[in-house]
């Protein structure tokens, strides 16, 4: 059990970790083990999570999720095979945490009188150096 918050967790058996070589510098023994840990997690059949969670998750995984709405999380950082699994989970908790914050809806405001004068003037001064660009005239 991968503990999320003290009201959301999600099972072991939903995180599917694989081991791959790491790729960079390490001489001989970077090409005989399989230090990197590839960590997917699939958001979109995740009993665990409720639903407004899934979305935000998808939203800020970004290129990190499949077309299928699966997670992947490559983790290398290290030259212990644990902790890059540590590390990979923590990161999946840390992006599950983020989702679980709710955003607070944005309240409709309106431009002060100051900040229009402000805009037109600006504005105004843009369209006279355009107007100055042109050719001169031959009168």
């Amino acid at each position: 059990m991968i503990e999320i918050t003290d009201r959301l967790s999600i099972e072991d058996d939903e995180v599917e970790i694989r081991h791959a070589r790491a790729s960079g510098p390490g001489g001989q023994h970077v090409n005989k083990t399989s230090n990197a840990i590839e960590l997917r997690f699939d958001v979109r059949g995740s009993p665990s999570l409720p639903q407004e969670v899934r979305e935000r998750l998808e939203k800020l995984s970004g290129s990190r999720l499949t077309l299928e709405g699966v997670l992947v999380l490559f983790a290398q950082g290290s030259r212990s095979q644990e902790m890059n699994r540590q590390d990979a989970i923590e990161r999946l908790v840390e992006l599950i945490k983020l989702a679980t914050i709710r955003p607070e809806p944005r309240k409709a405001t309106r431009p002060t009188y100051a900040s229009k004068l402000r805009r037109l003037e600006g504005k105004a001064t843009r369209s006279g150096v355009k107007a100055r660009r042109g050719k001169p005239s031959l009168d």
